[in-house]
């Protein structure tokens, strides 16, 4: 048993289905008390209740930061952690100068269990704890994906990604090929652990009919599997999948026709989506990753949220990793921020609350799992610390706020991968003043 004394921020109950304004969005205590056992949250009050009942327990004190819940990433490209950076170019262009040559690369045993060592460590570092991630094109490289998440013990969802058309020739595959290496990716990693697979095609403009048709193949060989691919990210890219698909009624209609979309289903951008196609996710109860940094640096449009909401499909965060410009969630919420902004009355202006929400409760809910996204009793103990260094701004404006809601506004506006001190997962630590270490 741990017991934990802290100043800790959460959001168990949905601020979009409230008034964002009203304080009670927001769980806010300055001298909490939380016990963990097992991994998992058993009590929380008061630390003055909680200590009274554990009277002989030693205390670990983090009041000198601000505990949150463990971050959730709902979509981020393991491959492309070196090709971070890249600006000034669209999708189809940036995809064909920096991102594909660099996934060629992981067909190399070394090179991809190098970069799968580095962008595990990346997660680690941004206080990301639950992600779903974009695996590689070649079976070594999505192992060594998994193997490296194990060590950590982090909570991945990801799997092999295929195509067979629109790519350079080494990124392609047959169908039958694509469906036979997934199922027994899927069989190898789906429930080890933390593991869950997820089956990936890349997009339905690189994914024939036959591809799409050995996704559902795959999907339906081992049971609780889970499927996400992009859609509606760029006009070129809709255009093209229009062309390429004259038989779909739209570009989610795709995926949707192939038995691909249901409660287990992310699909990532969705910048340019139809009114039909908002109504068919929402039917089919599939999340939308929204991934604002990636939308601006690609110059891809500005994510219709307050339709999404409107229609009722749950929209969680993804950093997008690497069109993205970096792991941090709090960037990336400070950045759905300011595009929800730019859209005025279109828009849906964000609270603190939400963005809180949206990287962690929010991105559980998304992926289907219950047991993480607060610091409610019965959740496991996955958190953050944020520590910022002495005379940082967000040290600076942390000492002089006077409400919770203020506090997480700063977090978001200035927190960054310096300031995550330390990371549980599963009540394990993982990650203590910014050093990560594997707990397997």
């Amino acid at each position: 048993m741990t017991l934990f004394r802290a100043r800790a921020l959460d959001t168990p109950a949905d601020p979009f289905a409230a008034d964002p304004r009203d304080p009670s969005a927001l769980r806010a205590g300055e001298d909490v008390g939380i016990v963990v056992e097992d991994g998992t949250i058993t009590e929380r009050d008061d630390f003055a209740v909680v200590r009274e009942s554990h009277a002989g327990e030693a205390v670990i004190d983090l009041r000198d930061g601000w505990l949150l819940p463990g971050l959730i990433d709902t979509h981020l490209h393991y491959p492309q952690v070196r090709a971070i950076g890249a600006l000034g170019m669209p999708l189809l262009e940036w995809l064909e100068r920096c991102a594909l040559p660099e996934e060629q690369r992981l067909a190399d045993p070394d090179y991809a269990s190098d970069v799968a060592g580095e962008f595990v460590r990346s997660l680690v570092s941004a206080g990301t704890t639950t992600a779903l991630v974009f695996g590689s094109h070649f079976p070594v490289a999505v192992d060594a994906l998994f193997a490296e998440a194990e060590r950590y013990g982090l909570r991945i969802t990801s799997g092999l990604v295929v195509s067979d058309r629109g790519l350079p020739e080494p990124l392609l595959v047959d169908p039958r090929r694509a469906a036979s290496d997934q199922a027994a990716l899927a069989a190898r990693w789906h429930g080890a652990g933390r593991a869950r697979y997820a089956v990936t095609p890349r997009f339905s403009y690189s994914a024939s009919d036959a591809m799409l048709d050995a996704c559902a193949e795959a999907a339906a060989a081992v049971p609780g599997t889970w499927f996400t691919s992009h859609v509606n990210e760029n006009p070129a890219e809709v255009a093209e999948v229009g062309r390429l698909f004259p038989h779909a009624e739209h570009y989610v209609d795709t995926y949707d026709r192939h038995g691909l979309l249901g409660p287990r289903s992310v699909l990532a951008h969705n910048v340019h989506a139809s009114d039909a196609e908002l109504a068919v996710l929402a039917a089919a109860g599939t999340g939308v990753a929204h991934c604002p940094s990636s939308n601006s640096a690609l110059g891809s449009g500005l994510f219709p949220m307050r339709r999404h909401l409107a229609h009722g499909v749950a929209v969680a965060l993804g950093t997008d990793v690497g069109a993205g410009t970096g792991f941090s969630m709090f960037k990336e919420g400070l950045q759905a921020c300011f595009m929800q902004g730019l859209l005025g009355a279109e828009g849906v202006p964000l609270s603190a609350a939400q963005l809180l929400w949206l990287t962690t409760r929010g991105g559980a809910r998304a992926l289907g799992l219950d047991e993480v996204g607060d610091l409610s009793v019965g959740r496991q103990f996955d958190a953050i610390c944020l520590r910022p260094r002495t005379g940082t701004t967000l040290d600076i404006g942390l000492r002089h706020v006077d409400s919770a809601t203020e506090a997480l506004s700063k977090i978001f506006a200035l927190a960054g991968d310096p300031d995550v001190a330390d990371v549980w997962v599963g009540g394990e630590q993982i990650a203590s003043a910014g050093l990560r270490r594997p707990i397997r």
